[in-house]
């Protein structure tokens, strides 16, 4: 599937859908995602898989089968966060940085919705971010879920100094860990559960307030602190005395991640519908045109239906009017947010 971001003087030549979306301050246009979350494994002895390769399991046990029931903890961590599926690459048991490069130019030919890093590693970070920018401008959409390790867990600061470096409205950082059946577990090491919370969570809900895992974290912040993290950017795992709850969603760029998957949503499901509904059937007369008007139309009030946006407007682009096989819309409306906060002025 082509399709990307486009520029009026640098108009891409292949056939597909290139969408533009500009942020406005009325109406700040957001994005989302689904349900399958990719990861690189190092450790499968014991199982069938082998070095090299992209397995999808739908199962713990397809998983225990595949790469030996001691090695999938990430994997089981995936689905209990809601993940539907897991996309598992086997890299070498010590993996260099080409077979890092090597494991995410594979992963540009499968769909997934989230990636997540288990393993905290400055230099692969700034690997991912530049391979994550790069896939966006070229139409693919996902989220990045990285973190720290031990000593960096213990100072939020470190993990917050992390957000600023990987500042992105598509990367979350995880900067404190999590203990689970009494083992403790680093950031980098719990981010597989972050990740498929963040790929089950259905567009219209945000992951702010929402339960983990965990019984208790590494590392527990101040408030003062937690203030600090979210202001960075960085996610923040909570223990409020009854449970292990994720703070708020946030993503590096201290924007919600509400807000990112639900334009990832927008931009998979509209280019999707085109390639398999209009790229090559439509004319460009009048005719075609308003077919493909009402058709995102109709999607984005059905995403209003559901509390996704609202005030949807479909039209031409009066900028870029349509030419030999180019065709230009003009898409807006206006983000929902969760409620997050709430003030209450009590009068006795």
């Amino acid at each position: 599937m082509s399709g990307g971001t486009w520029n009026p003087t640098t108009l891409p030549n292949r056939p597909g859908v290139y969408i533009n979306f500009v942020t406005a301050a009325a109406a700040a246009i957001v994005g989302g995602a689904r349900g399958v979350v990719a990861l690189g494994l190092t450790t499968y002895t014991g199982g069938t898989a082998t070095v090299g390769k992209y397995y999808t399991v739908e199962t713990l046990a397809a998983a225990d089968t595949l790469f030996g029931a001691a090695n999938t903890g990430a994997i089981s961590l995936a689905f209990q966060g809601g993940a539907s599926s897991v996309i598992v690459y086997t890299l070498p048991a010590s993996p260099v940085v080409a077979d890092y490069t090597t494991m995410r130019a594979g992963f540009d030919t499968q769909f997934f919705n989230v990636f997540v890093a288990q393993v905290y590693n400055a230099t692969e970070h700034a690997a991912l971010k530049t391979w994550l920018t790069t896939n966006r401008a070229e139409g693919k959409q996902f989220m990045l879920v990285i973190g720290g390790d031990a000593s960096t867990d213990a100072d939020p600061a470190a993990g917050n100094t992390r957000s600023t470096l990987n500042a992105d409205d598509a990367i979350v950082n995880v900067i404190n860990g999590a203990v689970v059946g009494g083992v403790s577990l680093t950031s980098s090491q719990y981010a597989p559960f972050i990740a498929g919370l963040i790929a089950g969570t259905s567009i219209n809900e945000s992951i702010t307030y929402a339960p983990t895992t965990a019984s208790d974290v590494t590392k527990r912040l101040s408030n003062a602190q937690t203030s600090a993290a979210l202001t960075a950017g960085s996610l923040v795992l909570t223990n409020d005395g009854r449970r292990v709850k994720v703070e708020q969603g946030v993503v590096t760029s201290g924007k919600k991640i509400r807000s990112t998957r639900a334009r990832q949503a927008v931009i998979d499901d509209i280019a999707t519908t085109a390639d398999e509904s209009f790229i090559g059937r439509l004319q460009n007369n009048a005719d075609g045109r308003a077919a493909l008007i009402a058709s995102v139309t109709k999607y984005l009030e059905t995403l209003e239906d559901n509390g996704v946006l609202e005030g949807p407007v479909v039209t031409l682009d009066p900028n870029n009017p349509p030419v030999g096989d180019k065709v230009f819309l003009a898409v807006s409306y206006v983000e929902i947010d969760s409620m997050e906060r709430i003030f209450f002025t009590i009068n006795v």
